[in-house]
C-alpha cells in the first residue's frame, strides 16, 4: 500500500475546539487509523506541527501524544516545504493575518470560521487564495452531525413535502465565572476581542440553512447582552460588551422561514443543546445533534385546545424514531469526516464545497444580522458568488 506524508501547521490549538476537535479527535484519529484512505488504495498520513504562543503548552501538548513538531514561530513553520496544509483556530481577531502569511507562502488553507472579522476581510481572503491557485476551506461541522445527516436523509426523500418553516433552539446556561467557572473563554464576551453569539452562531446557520434548505436571502434579528458583568479565568470582573444571545428570523429562497434562537443566557429545557424542528405539509422532523423524530401527515393525532382540562397525552411520544442506518460503526466524528474530505481535496483533487467563498456568506449573515439589529429593521443580502470575490 503507497502512503504520502503530509504536514499539517495547525495554529491555535491550545484552544478548546481546536485542541479537542481538531487535534485529538481529528488529526490523531486520522493518524492512529493509518492515515486517510484515497480512491487509488493509497492514504495520506498527516503529521501536524502545533503553533501558538505559549511554549510551555505546545511542549506537554506534543509530548502528551508524540507529536515531533512544535514552534512558537508561524513564519518559521509555514517557510517548510514538507508542511503542505495550514489550519488556523486562533482567536477571530488574529486569523485573517495569519491566513494571508499562509496564502503567501504557497499552503492551501483549512481553517474555522468565522474567517475574517468584516465581510470585506473574508472576500479579499477569498480572492487571495485563488490568485495563489491554493485550495481553501472552511469548517462547517454541523452539517456532519447524526441528526442533521438523518435530516439530510429525508429532505431528499420527500418527507416533508413542501418544506413551510424551521424553527431552532441552540443554547444553554454559561456560568457568569464570579462563583463557579465559566465554561467559554472570557473573550467570547468582549466585542473587542471579537466575541459575541451573533459573529459565532451565525455562521453556523449561515451554511446549515443554505445547505439543506436554501439561501438566506434577508434577516431580521435582535442582539442583546442579557448578563452584563461577567469574571474572567484569573476571577477577575469585567463588563460583557458582546451579545450573549440573538433572536434571529431568516427568509430563505423559496419562501421557507426560518426562526432561531441562539443564547448562552438560557438554561436548557429540550432534549440536545441545539434542535430544530421543520414542518412541512407532508410531515414534521425535530432533529438535534444526534437523534432525529418524525410525524408524518398521516400519523398527526388531532390536537385538542382545552385550557380547563389537564394534558393526558405526551405529545413528545406520538413522534418515531430515525434510525442511524450508518452502518456498524455509526457515525464517525463530523470535524474528523470533513477533514478527510479537505485532504482528499488537497491531495486528489476531490470536490469540496466548503470554500473562503462559503466563509463570507457566514461573515455575512453576521454583519447583516448586527446591522439589522442595531437598526431595528430587516436586511436584504445580497448575493455572494463566485464574481462577488
Amino acid at each position: 500500500m503507497t502512503t504520502h506524508t503530509l504536514g499539517v501547521v495547525m495554529n491555535g490549538v491550545t484552544g478548546r475546539m481546536g485542541y479537542r476537535q481538531h487535534l485529538v479527535r481529528s488529526i490523531l484519529a486520522i493518524r492512529e487509523q493509518g492515515g486517510v484512505a484515497l480512491a487509488d488504495g493509497s492514504r495520506v498520513v498527516l503529521e501536524p506541527v502545533l503553533v501558538g504562543r505559549d511554549a510551555d503548552k505546545l511542549r506537554a501538548m506534543a509530548d502528551r501524544h508524540g507529536i515531533a513538531a512544535w514552534t512558537t514561530n508561524l513564519d518559521t513553520a509555514l517557510a517548510d516545504p514538507a508542511n503542505t496544509i495550514y489550519f488556523d483556530a486562533q482567536v477571530t481577531t488574529a486569523r485573517e493575518k495569519a491566513i494571508h502569511a499562509a496564502i503567501a507562502a504557497g499552503k492551501h488553507i483549512y481553517t474555522e470560521k468565522p474567517t475574517a472579522e468584516t465581510l470585506s476581510g473574508a472576500l479579499d481572503l477569498a480572492r487571495a487564495a485563488d490568485a495563489a491557485g491554493v485550495k481553501h476551506g472552511v469548517v462547517q461541522d454541523k452539517l456532519f452531525l447524526p441528526g442533521l445527516l438523518k435530516l439530510r436523509r429525508l429532505i431528499q426523500g420527500g418527507f416533508f413535502g413542501r418544506i413551510l418553516s424551521i424553527r431552532g433552539e441552540f443554547g444553554y446556561w454559561v456560568f457568569e465565572g464570579d462563583w463557579q467557572a465559566a465554561q467559554r473563554p472570557s473573550w467570547n464576551y468582549r466585542a473587542e476581542d471579537g466575541g459575541g453569539i451573533v459573529v459565532d452562531m451565525f455562521c453556523h446557520w449561515s451554511y446549515v440553512l443554505e445547505n439543506l434548505f436554501g439561501r438566506v436571502e434577508a434577516v431580521t434579528a435582535k442582539a442583546v447582552t442579557h448578563i452584563p458583568t461577567r469574571w474572567d479565568e484569573q476571577g477577575r470582573e469585567y463588563p460583557a460588551t458582546a451579545d450573549d444571545a440573538a433572536y434571529g428570523i431568516f427568509e430563505l429562497a423559496g419562501g421557507v422561514v426560518a426562526q432561531i434562537n441562539s443564547s448562552w443566557a438560557v438554561r436548557v429545557n429540550r432534549d440536545e443543546l441545539v434542535e430544530f424542528q421543520v414542518d412541512g405539509t407532508e410531515g414534521s422532523a425535530v432533529a438535534g445533534l444526534r437523534r432525529c423524530r418524525v410525524q408524518h401527515r398521516s400519523a398527526t393525532p388531532t390536537p385538542v385546545w382545552n385550557p380547563d382540562l389537564p394534558v393526558t397525552e405526551s405529545f413528545r411520544d406520538q413522534w418515531q424514531e430515525i434510525p442511524d442506518n450508518a452502518g456498524d460503526s455509526g457515525f464517525d466524528n463530523g470535524f474528523k469526516v470533513q477533514w478527510e474530505d479537505f485532504v482528499r481535496h488537497v491531495v486528489a483533487d476531490a470536490p469540496f464545497a466548503f470554500d473562503f467563498l462559503a466563509g463570507a456568506r457566514g461573515v455575512q449573515l453576521a454583519e447583516c444580522g448586527l446591522r439589522s439589529s442595531a437598526e431595528g429593521r430587516r436586511i436584504e443580502l445580497p448575493v455572494l458568488d463566485g464574481k462577488s470575490a
